[in-house]
């Protein structure tokens, strides 16, 4: 990485918030927060669908995990670290929350916090159905079992006080659109995008009111990214590109959705007393990454740097047939495979959200 990735204003104001954070509490490896607890689709799993004999979409096999530890691959779809994991890093974590279905789950290990994260899960639970990956409905189940595990761990009392000031994160919603809506004429007739959006973001609402209910104060949750950037999309809907290369209709539905998020966002927190939610922008940093891939230190955003399948779902993701067609130089590529973005470019979408995330953390 070069270290104009490294040391941007945002990253420099983190740094600040924690290095104050850690001299007050006279602490090397204190953690800003006690727990980070993640909910959402492939962007923030780490290796649940693992454990899913049906699930369509998995990261189990190489090239992905070449640039994480010992360069295997977790069920991170990504050849390094993703958003989640950085922030993580960021916020004073030594290590990682383990999947949930994960062995590993348990005891100590939940103190921390949870994953709960499922690869091509989304907002609306016929969504994840499709492709056998944990609905969104099941991982609030699993958040409610986890409470109890907690307790069990922690006491009731501490366990009350982790969930009360730990990081929620939400971070779902594309497959919605790319593994839903666009290959569903029946689901396009009945809605429209202005009104698929409003059923998307009022089941976030429905969502983060039940985690409040449940204990939660701080939820940061993603926007949609640039859909109409995103290489699997180009591929199947290359169509009407703009200049820049991506798909001005698509980014279109995108911005729709986000709008509507916010909108949502600020009525929640009116609505529901102490409770903090900010929305972790995704969408600005993908797109000028894959706008203009240069300013930033890269120099490719159009191609994967795996090379993916011809077909079906494996337009998006890395094809293990293929798997040595990996490119030399991961860190040069926005784009790992088709959707998912590199670590090198997660790095720079996780130094976006600082701002937001220090909202909550204060």
């Amino acid at each position: 990485m070069s270290s104009s990735r490294s040391s941007s204003p945002a990253m420099q104001q983190m740094l600040a918030l924690m290095a104050l954070f850690l001299l007050l509490s006279g602490g090397v490896h204190a953690q800003v927060v006690p727990a980070v607890i993640s909910f959402g689709d492939s962007t923030i799993d780490v290796g649940n669908n693992n454990y899913l004999p049906g699930a369509v979409f998995k990261a189990n096999y190489a090239p992905y995990g070449e640039n994480f530890r010992r360069h295997r691959a977790t069920g991170r779809f990504s050849d390094g670290k993703i958003v989640t994991d950085i922030t993580a890093e960021t916020l004073g974590f030594e290590g990682y929350a383990p999947p949930y279905l994960s062995p590993l789950a348990s005891g100590k290990n939940l103190l921390t916090g949870a994953n709960f994260g499922s690869a091509a899960s989304s907002y609306s639970d016929d969504t994840a159905a499709m492709y056998d990956a944990i609905t969104l409905s099941q991982q609030l189940k699993y958040y409610k079992e986890y409470r109890s595990k907690l307790a069990a761990v922690a006491g009731r009392r501490q366990a009350r006080t982790i969930l009360a000031e730990a990081l929620y994160v939400v971070s779902t919603g594309t497959g919605d659109f790319i593994q839903n809506y666009y290959h569903n004429a029946s689901l396009s007739a009945r809605y429209d995008v202005d009104r698929y959006c409003d059923l998307l973001v009022g089941i976030f609402s429905g969502f983060a009111d039940e985690l409040y209910r449940l204990g939660a104060r701080r939820i940061g949750v993603t926007t949609m990214p640039p859909l109409g950037c995103l290489p699997a999309t180009i591929r199947l809907y290359g169509k009407g590109r703009s200049r820049t290369g991506c798909l001005p209709r698509l980014n279109r539905d995108a911005e729709t959705f986000n709008r509507k998020l916010n909108a949502t966002v600020g009525a929640l927190v009116r609505r529901r007393a102490g409770l903090k939610v900010a929305v972790f922008d995704v969408y600005t940093p993908l797109r000028d990454l894959s706008e203009r891939p240069a300013a930033q230190g890269f120099a490719e955003a159009r191609r994967t740097c795996c090379r993916t399948g011809n077909a079906g779902t494996r337009v998006y993701l890395c094809d293990p047939v293929t798997a040595a067609g990996m490119c030399r130089n991961a860190s040069s590529y926005v784009y790992f495979d088709g959707v998912h973005p590199s670590e090198a470019a997660n790095l720079v979408i996780a130094e976006s959200l600082v701002s937001a995330g220090i909202d909550l953390l204060t």
